[in-house]
């Protein structure tokens, strides 16, 4: 359920540094088990990462949430919370929480409404996520974007960006 109209970059549709992140609620999935995910009350700890990935269990998709969960407790040392998004079904997300994402944070599942109002859209596949990672603030405001198919920057730039936000606030 989305709760807020998007900023969205005029030429491409995606999210814009500095705009208000769309509110949400979905079903997210944490060490197996399957919850309701508010992006406000995860924002109410600190900042939050989302990465949008495009399919559960493959290649590249799980070996970004394996570096993710490697860098957990660098995440957290920033202050900051993870939360993977993808269109996939949430018994797969349950699934890939505890194998790919060894239990130390959540995934979650981006509706179709989140996508669109995330302008994270597969081309030629609406209805799927591409790789498209975000840092919002606490009071949401987006502060960091990087949309790229490859993963293989995606964690390290997201950790860079929450570093950099608790350097300035400390």
């Amino acid at each position: 359920m989305l709760t807020e109209a998007p900023a969205v970059a005029a030429d491409a549709g995606k999210i814009a540094i500095g705009g208000k992140a769309p509110m949400f609620t979905t079903t997210g999935a944490k060490a197996g088990k399957a919850y309701k995910l508010s992006l406000a009350n995860e924002l109410k700890k600190g900042p939050v990462v989302l990465y949008f990935f495009p399919k559960a269990f493959t290649s590249g998709c799980t070996a970004e949430a394996h570096e993710f969960a490697t860098r957990m407790a660098e995440f957290r040392k920033a202050g900051a919370t993870v939360i993977g998004l993808s269109a996939d079904g949430i018994d797969e997300l349950k699934k890939f929480s505890t194998e790919a994402c060894q239990s130390k944070f959540t995934v979650a599942q981006a509706t179709p409404a989140m996508i669109q109002a995330y302008g994270v859209g597969l081309a030629g596949r609406p209805n799927m996520t591409g790789r498209t990672s975000l840092v919002v603030a606490p009071n949401g405001r987006v502060t960091f974007v990087h949309d790229d198919m490859d993963y293989r920057d995606h964690v390290k730039l997201t950790l860079g960006a929450v570093q950099s936000m608790a350097r300035k606030k400390g």
